[in-house]
């Protein structure tokens, strides 16, 4: 049976053990049975109030099944309902060959930007836009990895017209933070959701008035439970290759879909600005 559990979808792991639960266990299983897409938009908060189940029951049954946590059994789940279950993630060992690491890496990359489109919340998608394209001040935190998906943000969404700032100095992100007022925007990027000067500048974002955005791997981190919004990425790690080098691939597809987003929105004042650029930066060209 437990090598039947390693290896069988989601839904069937779980009609395997059906009969072995115990009630409360059931009244998950029987949830998630009726309900298998919706389960994929659900926080472990949204799911525990309407399933009327304990988080840590929730949690418990996740890891009977064999998966670390919530968000590893929401993305196996969305990998099975949303598409057909494709098994490509595939480990990289010492003596591949430079193609054959190269095929893995790309397709690590690309099951964690489909798994992390699977995940997206519409709704959520649209309260964040809005704030963003009638913002009138972005601010953006990240150290570490993290800051080089802060940059790129910062680098496109200047184009848009409406005041940026990126900050990956602890001291500037707190300040910066400090500053801001309501119809200001501040979206902190951490992977792990835990770097403890990113959370800080996003918490006195929020009481400074500012709408708070979190970027981040984990559902249950302290970035999350600080910001107004969450935008989860998701990722394998590999042997010799972190979770966190496929999330920033989906990261920044995440950033472009925003300023794609806002761009549309603001349309005739990033069409002016692209053109503005374009002329000063033909300066700097041969």
């Amino acid at each position: 049976m437990e090598q039947e559990l390693k290896t069988s979808s989601v839904l069937s792991k779980i009609r395997g053990i059906y009969s072995s639960l115990s009630s409360k266990e059931k009244t998950i299983a029987d949830y998630i049975l009726k309900n298998p897409k919706e389960i994929i938009h659900l926080s472990i908060t949204e799911f525990a109030d309407n399933s009327q189940v304990a988080e840590a029951t929730i949690f418990r049954f996740c890891k009977r099944l064999g998966y670390r946590g919530y968000q590893a059994f929401k993305i196996a789940l969305a990998s099975e309902v949303v598409a057909p279950i494709q098994n490509i993630h595939q480990e990289i060992t010492f003596d591949d060959e430079i193609l054959t690491i190269a095929r893995k890496v790309f397709m690590s990359n690309i099951e964690a930007m489909k798994d992390t489109l699977n995940l997206l919340n519409e709704q959520d998608m649209l309260a964040i836009i809005d704030a963003l394209a009638n913002a009138k001040r972005i601010d953006f935190y990240g150290s570490g990895g993290s800051a080089v998906i802060a940059n790129d943000a910062y680098h496109k969404f200047i184009r848009t017209g409406i005041f940026c700032s990126v900050h990956t100095d602890a001291h500037l992100q707190i300040t910066s933070a400090s500053m801001l007022q309501k119809g200001d925007v501040a979206i902190a990027i951490s992977h792990s959701g835990s770097n403890k000067d990113v959370v800080e500048a996003i918490r006195v974002a929020k009481k400074s008035g500012a709408f708070t955005i979190g970027l981040t791997n984990y559902y249950k981190s302290p970035l999350a439970k600080e910001v107004d919004y969450v935008l989860y990425s998701t990722s394998q790690e590999t042997l010799f290759r972190s979770e966190a080098m496929a999330s920033r691939i989906v990261q920044l597809a995440i950033i472009d879909v925003l300023y794609v987003a806002v761009s549309l929105r603001r349309q005739n004042e990033t069409l002016e600005n692209l053109q503005k650029i374009r002329e000063a930066i033909a300066l700097k060209r041969y």
